[in-house]
């Protein structure tokens, strides 16, 4: 049995934050603005997970009004919502996400993304495509006032 899941997600660039996607940090004079990291890569990720199987999203889990969620790793949140697509009986088959920004450059981050994520989810990297866009000058991403990722998840229930 299969279950597909979509996830989205948005923050503001804001100055005196680090840049965090995908688990990496990011040289860039910006970062993102959140009540965690605001890593919106793993966010889109939590998302997709959880709503493959109906669970609901990452404020459900992760309220951004519990002070124990606050600056914490979005890493570590991933492996949170990994463990109740475990626990549901389900493994990753493969997972397709998209980064939208203007700037930063995300080609040479690509890789290590790749690699933190499939530790995480205890997979081979080669299951993880990252791609990266602009927005051709269009909207709050494209006018450089904020960071956007998509993506969907292919999950496939473990044989008995």
């Amino acid at each position: 049995m299969f279950r597909i899941g979509q996830g989205f997600d948005i923050h503001c660039l804001t100055e005196g934050r680090k840049l965090i996607l995908g688990g990496v940090e990011i040289s860039y004079e910006k970062g993102l603005l959140g009540h965690s990291d605001a890593d919106a890569l793993v966010h889109s990720i939590i998302d997709a997970l959880l709503g493959a199987l109906a669970l609901g999203d990452i404020g459900t889990h992760f309220p951004d009004n519990d002070t124990k969620y606050k600056d914490i790793n979005s890493l570590s949140l991933l492996k949170e919502a990994y463990n109740l697509i475990k626990i549901n009986g389900y493994r990753i088959n493969n997972l397709d996400n998209t980064i939208f920004a203007q700037e930063p450059k995300m080609k040479p981050y690509i890789p290590l993304m790749r690699e933190k994520l499939a530790q995480i989810l205890e997979i081979n990297k080669d299951l993880i495509s990252i791609k990266a866009k602009t927005m051709e000058g269009q909207d709050s991403v494209g006018h450089k006032q904020s960071i956007a990722c998509q993506s969907i998840v292919l999950l496939v229930k473990n044989q008995v």
